[in-house]
C-alpha cells in the first residue's frame, strides 16, 4: 500500500512547491512550463548557477517611455553573430562547424527587445553570406545564409514597428565595391537608413530618438571598412563608436579595455560605446550563469574605464540565457544610468 501512495506523495510535493500556475508565476518562481510564467518570462533552469529546478526568467526588454533623448542616451540589448543560430538549417551537403552565438531567429531575437544586430557579411557563391569562418574567407562549413535573407527580416520588422530603431554592425569581408550598399537595397532596407551626414563627427550628441522615428530614418549601419564610409555611404564604426576588447579578456573581473581597433574607451571624440560581454567561445550552459551578477558589475567596470560613461550596446551571445533578470536587467540599469 505504502508503495502504491507514493508516486502521488511525490506528485503532491510537487505541485505543493510549485504555488503558482496559469501566467501568475513571476520571476524567480518555480515553474513547469513557459504557461506557468507571467508575461515577459519564459521558464527555463541553469545548472551553471545552481538552479536546476527550472524557474521564470525574463525574456522581454522594457519598453521605453521616452525617445526625446539622443539617441546616445539609450542603451540597446545587442546579439553577438546574430545570425549563427543553433537551429539554422543546413544549407549545403557538408556539415556546418562554426560555432553558434544564438538560439532563436533574428526576427523573434527582435520581438523580444533586441536592437542591436551583429553581422559578418562575406563574399560568398557570388552573393554576400552570412558567415561565422576565419582568415576573411567562407566556406560550405562556416556558411549560414545569404545576407538578403536576414535583412529581410530587419525590413519586416522595421516595416511592422513604425516607432523602433535597429542598429547593424558589419564585420566587413566584402570585397566588390557597393554589394553590401546594394544587399541592403535589396532587401528594402534603404528607405530606412540613416545617412552618414547626420551622425556626429566630433563625439557630440545625435538627434533624438523622437527625430529619427519621425523622419523614419530608423536604421543605423556600421561597417568596420573605413573606405566604405567614402565609396557607399556606410559609416566607419570606430569614427563614431568605442568598443571594449571582445571575448574572454573582455570578461575579466575588474578590467575593462578598448579593443586595439576601437578609439580609447575615455576618447570624447564618439559618443557611442558598444560592450562586448561574451566569451571566445561560446557555450550555452554556462551564458546564463554569466548574464547574472557578473555582468552587472561589469557594467559599472566599463563605465569607470570610458570616463563614468555607460554603454549604449550590450553585446552579448545566447541573450535569453539567465539566472532570472539576465541581460535585460542589465540593460534596464545602463538606462537608467544614461538617462538618469
Amino acid at each position: 500500500m505504502a508503495e502504491e501512495m507514493l508516486p502521488l506523495v511525490l506528485l503532491l510535493s510537487l505541485l505543493g512547491a510549485q504555488a503558482c500556475s496559469n501566467h501568475s508565476c513571476k520571476i524567480g518562481e518555480r515553474c513547469l512550463n513557459n504557461e506557468d510564467c507571467a508575461t515577459g518570462l519564459h521558464c527555463s533552469s541553469c545548472p551553471a548557477a545552481g538552479i536546476i529546478e527550472p524557474i521564470c526568467i525574463r525574456s522581454n526588454a522594457t519598453l521605453l517611455a521616452r525617445t526625446d533623448l539622443p539617441f546616445n542616451k539609450y542603451a540597446w540589448l545587442t546579439t553577438h553573430n546574430s545570425f549563427a543560430i543553433s537551429t539554422e538549417k543546413q544549407r549545403f551537403p557538408v556539415p556546418r562547424f562554426a560555432p553558434t552565438n544564438q538560439d532563436d531567429t533574428v526576427t523573434s531575437q527582435l520581438q523580444n527587445g533586441v536592437r542591436g544586430l551583429m553581422l559578418d557579411l562575406y563574399d560568398f557563391k557570388n552573393d554576400i553570406w552570412l558567415c561565422h569562418s576565419f582568415g576573411g574567407i567562407c566556406y560550405d562549413f562556416t556558411a549560414f545564409q545569404p545576407a538578403v535573407e536576414t535583412l529581410r527580416e530587419v525590413e519586416a520588422f522595421l516595416a511592422a514597428n513604425p516607432r523602433e530603431v535597429i542598429t547593424i554592425f558589419i564585420e566587413d569581408y566584402v570585397r566588390t565595391q557597393n554589394d553590401v550598399t546594394n544587399v541592403f537595397k535589396a532587401a528594402g532596407l534603404d528607405k530606412f537608413w540613416f545617412p552618414v551626414s547626420k551622425m556626429p563627427k566630433s563625439g557630440g550628441n545625435w538627434p533624438t530618438l523622437a527625430d529619427m522615428i519621425a523622419s523614419n530614418q530608423r536604421l543605423l549601419v556600421f561597417t568596420s571598412s573605413q573606405a566604405k564610409e567614402a565609396t557607399e555611404g556606410i559609416a566607419y564604426q570606430w569614427r563614431y563608436t568605442s568598443e571594449n576588447q571582445y571575448g574572454d579578456d573582455g570578461m575579466k573581473n575588474g578590467s575593462c579595455r578598448n579593443r586595439d581597433e576601437s578609439p580609447p574607451l575615455a576618447s570624447r571624440s564618439v559618443s557611442l560605446f558598444v560592450e562586448n560581454y561574451f566569451p571566445t567561445t561560446p557555450f550555452e550552459p554556462r551564458e546564463c550563469k554569466d548574464h547574472g551578477q557578473s555582468l552587472r558589475a561589469m557594467l559599472d567596470v566599463c563605465a569607470k574605464s570610458s570616463g563614468n560613461r555607460y554603454a549604449n550596446f550590450l553585446a552579448v551571445n545566447f541573450y535569453a540565457q539567465s539566472e532570472g533578470g539576465g541581460t535585460f536587467q542589465a540593460v534596464d540599469t545602463l538606462n537608467s544610468k544614461l538617462m538618469g
